[in-house]
């Protein structure tokens, strides 16, 4: 397939820069995938379309206040620092990226706080606007991390083009979160509410995680119109014994398994294994899906609506067939449904 073919137009005031007030009363659009039929929904109502022992996968992975303003020595530029991963938790390096990259080099130290008390210097680079920096702060690793999220903010995806405020720490993190590691919330995940979960529980809906620690590479630019010539990011991730267990089971069933989000999709594909069902799994995931593309274990997806040309978007076309999704989402403008991370969802049948 080609990148232009995930071209559509998208109105700026139809991505949504604030949550919705109450997490399960999102929109959802349902979509089924053998008659073509388009249904508009409450996101809370999407608990009518399964029943018991079906199984919803979600991605409990947490996101951490990953975007940090500094000074650098000397000189006083203000440099932005995004945090991707700690390295090492003994020498305190972290992996990041930073803007103004040309003005940051090897040696550099850079001040972080009103006080300047938490200071890094950068001991290596890893890409044009990657670098490896050494914090040094006397403490344990506790009040070291402890002190480095205070200082950071919450890690908004760039199509969000405002600060962000302390309501976003709560609101773009899911309520299951459990394992830190992210800088991109799994999306599809921040409908889920504590009354919605215990109405699941009380249908005999399962509920099980899997971990996908989501980078950046899910906003970066893809520049080839091959498909199969792009390169997605690694991301660490892990599939749990519980979790193969439970699927297997719901697979031999003949009940239904939900993907909650194109995170999961991915995480459940690099741990499929024969006759549609699960392995387990720990270590990378670089796994690129678009069309055409065989699903075997997840019989549903729930998805935000996501950006043009984004990968999320080819996966979702992929579950739900290219014409079928493409068709969907032009439906999805039409009735001004809300794109983005603090958008709307999709459930395809």
């Amino acid at each position: 397939m080609k990148l232009s073919q995930f071209k559509f137009k998208l109105p700026e005031e139809l991505i949504a820069t604030e949550p919705c007030a109450v997490r399960d009363e999102s929109r959802l659009m349902v979509v089924n995938r053998k008659t073509g039929e388009i249904e508009h929904h409450t996101f809370k109502e999407i608990i009518n379309y399964f029943g018991d022992g079906d199984v919803f996968i979600l991605n409990d992975t947490m996101v951490f206040p990953a975007r940090l303003y500094g000074n650098k020595e000397k000189t006083g530029a203000k440099i932005e620092v995004f945090l991707l991963r700690e390295l090492n938790e003994e020498n305190k390096l972290w992996d990041v990226l930073v803007e103004p990259a040309r003005k940051i080099r090897i040696g550099n130290k850079l001040y972080f706080g009103d006080d300047e008390s938490m200071v890094a210097e950068v001991i290596d680079n890893t890409t044009s606007r990657g670098r490896t920096l050494r914090f040094l702060y006397d403490g344990s690793h506790e009040e070291f991390k402890d002190a480095l999220y205070k200082l950071g903010q919450t890690p908004l995806p760039p199509y969000i083009k405002r600060e962000p405020v302390p309501t976003d720490a709560e609101r773009y993190q899911c309520i299951f979160a459990a394992k830190e590691g992210a800088v991109v919330a799994p999306a599809a995940g921040l409908h889920f509410s504590r009354e919605l979960m215990k109405r699941m529980e009380i249908k005999g809906i399962e509920t099980g995680f899997l971990t996908v620690h989501s980078g950046l590479g899910n906003y970066r630019e893809i520049d080839v119109e091959d498909l199969t010539k792009h390169r997605m990011d690694s991301e660490e991730m892990e599939v749990t014994p519980e979790l193969v267990d439970m699927v297997n089971k719901a697979k031999d069933d003949n009940k239904q398994v939900c993907a909650v989000g194109t995170s999961v999709l991915r995480g459940i594909e690099t741990a499929v294994s024969m006759g549609g069902h699960m392995k387990t799994f720990t270590g990378w995931t670089n796994k690129f899906i678009f069309p055409p593309y065989d699903f075997t274990v997840a019989t549903s997806l729930v998805s935000n609506f996501h950006m043009p040309y984004s990968t999320m978007l080819m996966m979702v076309a992929a579950f739900g067939g290219y014409d079928l999704v493409m068709h969907a989402y032009e439906v999805a403008v039409k009735e001004k449904y809300r794109f983005g991370a603090y958008g709307d969802a999709m459930l395809i049948l």
